[in-house]
């Protein structure tokens, strides 16, 4: 099976991105007409990983995203559940400690990290409410969540082109770079469907989360939602 369906089977997702793992990273930087590098670097802000902290890189991918917060000499551990993207990213970047995981069931101990981030893979978790609360499990008192996801652009003229963008041009563009050009119809389905900020906000205080926030960037194409676990 290679789309999704919004259901979101475990399963036919990691089979999906199984298959765009090795042209994964080219094709996000295609596609987000170069913004998905300014989003890394706003999620690695908002995230202030220190050194020796340790730091969960959720649905890392190949860790693209998790190699800021290796720089900063925090411990990252980039988790997946896509062995594709796994064995693609553990061919570049060796040396991080690749981890096999499903988001509602993460294989670490209670109070773990000292930060907690998942970039752009919270929409294709089958049960969104019981990641956020295994997140919240794996993370320290005191520890914070940061969530870099698609959202819903506060524009409403720019809200319309934007999404006629996602439905008409998105996936002929995917056809052209992509190796799995059909996952990206389904992509660009689950972020039409997804909550906005508001109301993932709420998820996240229901989840065990306080003092949460959100910042909108690239006018609320994406939104960095952070929270806490009471200390």
């Amino acid at each position: 099976m290679t789309r999704a369906s919004l259901d979101k089977q475990p399963h036919e997702v990691a089979s999906m991105f199984d298959d765009v793992a090795e042209r994964y990273d080219l094709t996000n930087d295609v596609l987000s007409l170069g913004q998905a590098r300014l989003w890394r670097r706003e999620v690695a802000r908002a995230v202030d990983a220190r050194p020796a902290q340790k730091v969960l890189d959720l649905a890392a991918g190949t860790a693209t995203s998790s190699l800021p917060f290796a720089r900063t000499g925090a411990y990252v551990v980039p988790c997946d559940f896509s062995l594709g993207m796994l064995r693609v990213g553990k061919q570049r970047h060796a040396w991080l400690p690749f981890t096999a995981g499903d988001a509602t069931r993460l294989p670490f101990k209670d109070d773990t990290f000292d930060a907690v981030t998942i970039s752009f893979g919270l929409r294709n978790v089958h049960d969104t409410d019981a990641a956020l609360r295994e997140l919240h499990r794996v993370t320290r008192p005191g520890g914070r969540v940061v969530i870099c996801e698609f959202s819903h652009p506060t524009w409403a003229p720019f809200r319309t082109v934007y999404t006629e963008y996602l439905m008409r041009a998105l996936p002929p563009v995917a056809r052209a770079v992509s190796s799995s050009p059909d996952a990206y119809v389904y992509l660009a389905e689950s972020i039409r469907a997804w909550p906005d900020q508001p109301a993932l906000a709420a998820r996240l205080r229901d989840a065990g989360w306080t003092k949460v926030a959100w910042r909108n960037l690239t006018g609320g194409v994406v939104a960095l939602h952070r929270g806490f676990k009471a200390g």
